[in-house]
């Protein structure tokens, strides 16, 4: 698999060409790792494990324990993480980057359990929907939900119980001596998830990048947002995704989140320049390299 093909200048090292702390939800052989490790090919890297989103944020905006974060933004099988989208809106930060991993869940044990031998297995609450049809052919295993993956795997190392497993990823099996029983147990084999490297700070216009990712909202009149778009189609801009997330306190008002690739000659400023005046609360929440996806 190969990585972004551009990291910003200096994004790969800390402070005092010290490694590049990096905050992820999860822990030692999670995805988000993975996709970590993928982004930063090559370079040097700590990774900072938290146990949620919130923590990441927390991480990041203090700036004692980190340097910047890498967070899921979307899945292909189970849609946007839409608190994580609120999170770049109820926060200073900004996108430097994204990276796309391809997911593969594996059910892992410990070494010489069956199928017949379990009754419970652990993992993250999208792992489990990602793989609930697996599990259908052998309705004695209870499914549990657990904060992160890769803790599940460790819990089934630690307890060292024939009787419990783990769903989650290859690094987590190796890292744990756990065997994987079933590989690829997820429903969808285009199993993919793009996250969001993120650093303190709004955009400042420093950033480079072909990608721009915005968020903004509308007056609540009909045909704002077709005329959002349909200047945004005459800048030649190509859009990549668009979503909508309620306004709390303003019943049937929405925010709005898009991201969009710059193809056209004039710069996509100019684009902004234009949709300024019929949107509200326009924020660029990054600009960065679009990443290859796999």
């Amino acid at each position: 698999m190969t990585s972004t093909t551009t990291i910003q200048a200096n994004e790969a090292t800390g402070p005092g060409n010290q490694p590049r702390r990096v905050s992820i939800q999860g822990y030692a052989g999670a995805f988000h790792e993975s996709a970590t490790r993928l982004f930063y090919t090559g370079q040097d890297v700590e990774i900072v494990p938290a146990h949620t989103f919130d923590e990441v944020v927390e991480q990041v905006l203090s700036g004692e324990k980190s340097d910047g974060a890498l967070m899921a933004i979307e899945n292909t099988l189970v849609g946007s993480l839409m608190t994580n989208y609120l999170l770049l809106q109820e926060h200073e930060l900004r996108i430097t980057g994204e990276v796309y991993l391809r997911i593969q869940q594996n059910l892992m044990v410990l070494p010489g359990t069956t199928l017949a031998d379990l009754r419970e297995v652990y993992s993250h609450p999208v792992a489990i929907a990602q793989c609930r049809k697996f599990f259908r052919d052998y309705p004695h295993i209870r499914l549990i939900e657990a904060a992160d993956t890769a803790l599940s795997a460790r819990h089934v190392q630690e307890m060292k119980d024939p009787s419990r497993g783990a769903i989650a990823g290859t690094t987590a099996a190796e890292l744990y001596d756990l065997e994987i029983l079933a590989a690829g147990i997820e429903t969808n084999k285009l199993n993919h998830t793009r996250f969001l490297v993120l650093e303190k700070g709004c955009y400042d216009g420093q950033d480079q990048g072909n990608k721009v990712s915005l968020s903004f909202t509308t007056p609540h009149e009909s045909g704002c947002l077709y005329r959002v778009l349909a200047i945004l189609a005459a800048y030649q801009i190509n859009l990549t995704k668009i979503q909508s997330r309620p306004i709390v306190g303003r019943p049937w008002e929405y925010r709005f989140f898009v991201d969009f690739v710059a193809e056209g000659k004039v710069g996509w400023q100019q684009a902004l320049e234009g949709v300024g005046p019929i949107t509200k609360d326009l924020r660029v929440l990054g600009v960065y390299q679009q990443g290859i996806k796999p």
